[in-house]
């Protein structure tokens, strides 16, 4: 789906995993050009218990928002079970947006 829907090199994903800052940048971008709207997020992680990675343990998240003039990418590094940790990416998405959202209507 990130390669097909979302346009993501299948190269990256091949290279460097579905966790890591391209894919989160390439995903974020693919979304807000195919659905054609201002301002896209998107996250991809370890959410746990398992998927650990050398480099990429449990709790990685990747996360980009995109707008027409820029995109921006953070890497998390979240505690906690499996639903602590999407938790608090989807806390840390939403703060992304709203950063977005203050610097374009500034």
């Amino acid at each position: 789906i990130k390669h097909r829907e979302l346009g993501v090199n299948a190269e990256v994903l091949k290279t460097e995993g579905a966790v890591c800052e391209a894919v989160a940048r390439q995903m974020a971008e693919g979304a807000r050009k195919n659905l054609d709207v201002d301002i896209a997020v998107a996250v991809t992680g370890i959410a746990g218990p398992g998927g650990e990675e050398p480099g990429k343990p449990v709790g990685t998240v990747w996360a980009a928002v995109s707008t027409q003039n820029s995109c921006k990418t953070m890497c998390f590094h979240f505690e906690g079970n499996r639903e602590e940790v999407r938790n608090a990416t989807v806390r840390e998405a939403l703060r992304m947006i709203e950063g977005a959202l203050s610097t374009s209507f500034a």
